[in-house]
C-alpha cells in the first residue's frame, strides 16, 4: 500500500498575523553554532624602544671621559636628590667620622674598578659614619687629565649605594681623595 504525503498549504494571512501578534515581545536567541573568543591582542612590543634603553645604559656606563675638562685640583662634589642639605654640609666639612676607607692611587683602571665596587658593597658605616676612597690627585697622568680621579667620579654616581660624596679635607688627602656617605643595607 502506497501512502502519498500531502503538500503543505501555504499558511493564511489570518494565521500569519496571529503569530507575529503572538510572537511580537520575542527576543530571538542568539546562534549556539558560533564559539566567541574573547582573547586579548597581546600589546606590541616597542622593539626601538627597548634598543633605545639598551644604548643609553651602555653609554652610561661606558669609561669614555667625561666631556667636562677637570683638573688635578679640581673638587669632586655630587648630592642625590632627596638628602638634606646639613647632611651634605656636614659631610663636605668633614663632620662624620671616617669607618674605613680604601687607597685606589696608582692601580690601572680595571683594578681601581674591581677594589671599589668591592669595597662599597663590603662597607658597612653606622650611622655617623662615611667612607673615604683615595684615588690621588692625578699629578702623574699625561695630558689627559686624572684619569682615575674622573672614573671614580662616575662610578660614584651610578652606584645604588651612594647617596652623596665629596672631596675631602686638606688633612684626609684634599682633592685626592672623597668622602663618600652610602646608604645602609
Amino acid at each position: 500500500m502506497l501512502r502519498f504525503k500531502p503538500k503543505p498549504q501555504p499558511d493564511s494571512a489570518d494565521d500569519i498575523a496571529l503569530f507575529r501578534e503572538w510572537a511580537k515581545d520575542v527576543t530571538p536567541l542568539r546562534a549556539t553554532n558560533q564559539v566567541a573568543h574573547y582573547t586579548r591582542k597581546p600589546r606590541p612590543i616597542p622593539l626601538k624602544t627597548i634598543e633605545d634603553e639598551r644604548q643609553v645604559l651602555i653609554d652610561m656606563f661606558s669609561d669614555e671621559y667625561d666631556p667636562t675638562d677637570m683638573q688635578p685640583g679640581d673638587v669632586l662634589t655630587y648630592c642625590r636628590a632627596g638628602i638634606q642639605q646639613r647632611v651634605f654640609l656636614k659631610l663636605k666639612r668633614g663632620g662624620y667620622r671616617v669607618a674605613s676607607e680604601i687607597d685606589l692611587h696608582g692601580y690601572n683602571v680595571d683594578q681601581a674598578r674591581q677594589y671599589l665596587y668591592f669595597f662599597l658593597q663590603t662597607a658597612h658605616p653606622r650611622q655617623g659614619e662615611c667612607v673615604r676612597v683615595i684615588h690621588g690627585k692625578g699629578n702623574g697622568s699625561s695630558n689627559k687629565g686624572p684619569v682615575l680621579k674622573i672614573k671614580i667620579s662616575r662610578w660614584l654616581r651610578q652606584h645604588d649605594r651612594v647617596l652623596a660624596y665629596h672631596s675631602a679635607r686638606p688633612v684626609d688627602g684634599g682633592t685626592g681623595a672623597v668622602y663618600i656617605l652610602l646608604k645602609a643595607q
